[in-house]
């Protein structure tokens, strides 16, 4: 029986840590972790700044949980030019028994261009370079040698040799976006995302021919008003990165509650489907220059008897800060001559 246990046990974390290995983390909220979807989106808002926070919590009925959490800001207006924008954003994801960890800080760059003269359609595009540390910890794990035949002990030798226990890599991604606004009641985005364009080393045992796939999205969705209250969004991703692919669809809608005179508040809801993996659904709130946003992945894949249905609480939070900038009017007082 414990020969048994010991199997399952070594299947199991082995199954978490070459998933976390060979695929990069990602939100079901992907719309509201901008940087992460495309880099194409740095700057891309209506305001001066913005913040954004996201977490993501996971499988904690399978094993220990997959926590992930980024923190980026973004700017759409550098060096007094409104086409150029940068942002800088922080990554940190560890996963499962190993505490395979994963922290990354990438910097943005982008330019967009309004196409015609009523900034109707406005396309977009950016870098996104980025320095990234992966590292695992061997401690955390249990070896067949350190079982004694009665029990499991810790003082035991493991009996391996591990060569590495952390790599830090330069990575680089880019993205392109293109904007449609048709009138003041239907607006669309399509945009692809392309990341680990440098494909760097991924090995802890110095195999050089183990590097990180490059990832491509492609992503799209529209805000298509119903009436003067409800709209609807859908949107849609499709991701591959190697051998892996997702394909994520579904639709929020937005009941607006107040917009007058800087006033801005709505709610959200939605349903979302990933192919073969999880149905989500989520809730959110505009209120002014705050944008928050609450998801529950449903698991579906074939984890979910160990699961039990069970998959990931995510939450996410935007705040855009608008400067207020006066216009300065200059005036020249012409004489009243009688």
């Amino acid at each position: 029986m414990m020969t048994r246990n010991c199997i399952m046990y070594l299947v199991v974390s082995c199954w978490f840590v070459m998933g976390a290995n060979s695929q990069d983390l990602h939100y079901s909220l992907f719309d509201m972790s901008p940087l992460n979807l495309n880099p194409a989106n740095v700057g891309q808002f209506d305001g001066n700044y913005r913040f954004v926070g996201n977490h993501r919590h996971q499988w904690k009925a399978v094993t220990l949980p997959y926590s992930t959490y980024s923190a980026a800001i973004d700017a759409n207006d550098i060096l007094n030019c409104n086409n150029v924008h940068t942002g800088l954003q922080i990554n940190q994801d560890r996963a499962g028994d190993s505490r395979f960890n994963t922290f990354m800080v990438n910097t943005s760059v982008g330019y967009s261009k309004s196409i015609n003269a009523d900034s109707s359609l406005v396309l977009s595009a950016a870098l996104l370079p980025g320095i990234t540390n992966r590292s695992i910890d061997y401690s955390a794990l249990r070896f067949d040698a350190q079982y004694n035949g009665w029990s499991y002990n810790s003082a035991l030798d493991n009996t391996e040799n591990f060569q590495r226990e952390s790599r830090t890599y330069f990575n680089l991604g880019s993205g392109f976006l293109a904007q449609y606004k048709l009138d003041d009641e239907k607006s669309f985005r399509l945009g692809v995302g392309l990341f680990n364009l440098t494909r760097p080393k991924q090995s802890f045992f110095n195999e050089d021919a183990i590097k990180l796939d490059m990832r491509w999205v492609v992503h799209g969705s529209a805000d298509l008003l119903l009436s003067e209250k409800i709209a609807v969004i859908p949107g849609f991703l499709l991701m591959g990165q190697g051998t892996y692919r997702e394909t994520l669809f579904g639709s929020k809608i937005r009941y607006l509650l107040q917009d007058m005179r800087g006033v801005y508040r709505a709610l959200y809801g939605g349903a979302f489907y990933r192919n073969k993996d999880a149905g989500y659904l989520m809730l959110g709130m505009d209120y002014d220059n705050w944008k928050f946003g609450l998801s529950y992945d449903i698991n579906l894949s074939s984890l979910r008897p160990a699961s039990n249905g069970r998959g990931a609480l995510e939450l996410a939070l935007i705040y855009v800060l608008k400067i207020y900038d006066p216009k300065i009017i200059k005036r020249r007082i012409c004489r009243d001559f009688m």
